[in-house]
């Protein structure tokens, strides 16, 4: 019997994470690059880190490399996937990690508040969606991983604009499973429950400790968690898993409202 390479071995494989050098985009960054992965972190040149966290791994000797651009805009999405392919060869993995979570009442919400996070997190998804298809399709398939939320389905107060934009992107998942799926693309959501990127306790007391009293597993999830669900997506372990919407949140849904 001849010696099948590891399933989750992503030698030769090109992933392109946008949000990549933020607190759960970073965890994805390494994860794949630890497994073999070569990866474009995308940022949007608002927040510090892509260039030392491509340093990181080139230093320890994984294939990276960032690039800037508006998610909202659609040209600048299509350089985008141009430059991860100039850079690295191909596409095989997009995941649409980008996002804004500003707190704002319904009430005192206004137009601009609403289409800022749409846009970035819906249209953005959208947006790069479209420009990886084309070339995913062009070399026979890719995978395309969307970060929800579990808010998508499970409101929260003052987030309206941005529970709206994950549900909206849970279906978007759907939508472009079904569109793309005879063109060997797989589409999937994770929907991540509260994520600690680190000091949640000391910054959010009340909420992490609700949390944690609540949630079954008793802790809250961590980028890991996040990054694991999108390896095991995007690898051939879910060769047959299209149109999913995996929800990472430590059984906290589970848990009956009543």
């Amino acid at each position: 019997m001849t010696a099948q390479p590891p399933v989750l071995d992503f030698q030769g494989r090109v992933v392109l994470v946008t949000g990549g050098a933020g607190g759960i985009g970073s965890g994805i960054s390494r994860t794949f690059a630890q497994a073999g992965a070569a990866v474009m972190v995308h940022t949007t040149g608002r927040r510090p880190g892509a260039e030392a966290l491509v340093e990181e791994l080139r230093q320890a000797g994984f294939q990276a490399a960032s690039a800037t651009a508006d998610i909202r805009d659609p040209k600048q999405c299509a350089a985008l996937v141009k430059d991860a392919i100039e850079h690295f060869g191909r596409l095989d993995v997009l995941i649409n990690n980008a996002g804004a979570q500003p707190l704002r009442p319904l009430a005192e919400m206004t137009a601009a508040d609403w289409q800022q996070v749409v846009d970035t997190n819906l249209t953005g998804t959208f947006n790069m969606t479209q420009a990886a298809a084309g070339p995913m399709r062009a070399q026979g398939g890719g995978a395309i991983i969307n970060i929800a939320s579990v808010e998508g389905s499970l409101p929260a107060v003052a987030h309206a604009h941005y529970s709206a934009s994950k549900a909206g992107i849970i279906m978007l998942t759907r939508s472009t499973a079904l569109e793309y799926g005879r063109h060997g693309i797989r589409a999937n959501a994770v929907s991540p429950g509260l994520i600690d990127c680190g000091g949640l306790a000391a910054s959010w007391p009340a909420g992490y400790n609700s949390w944690i009293n609540q949630a079954p597993l008793a802790r809250t999830g961590t980028p890991a968690d996040i990054a694991q669900a999108c390896l095991f997506l995007a690898s051939p372990l879910a060769g047959f898993v299209s149109g999913h919407n995996l929800v990472v949140d430590g059984a906290m849904s589970a848990r009956p409202a009543w």
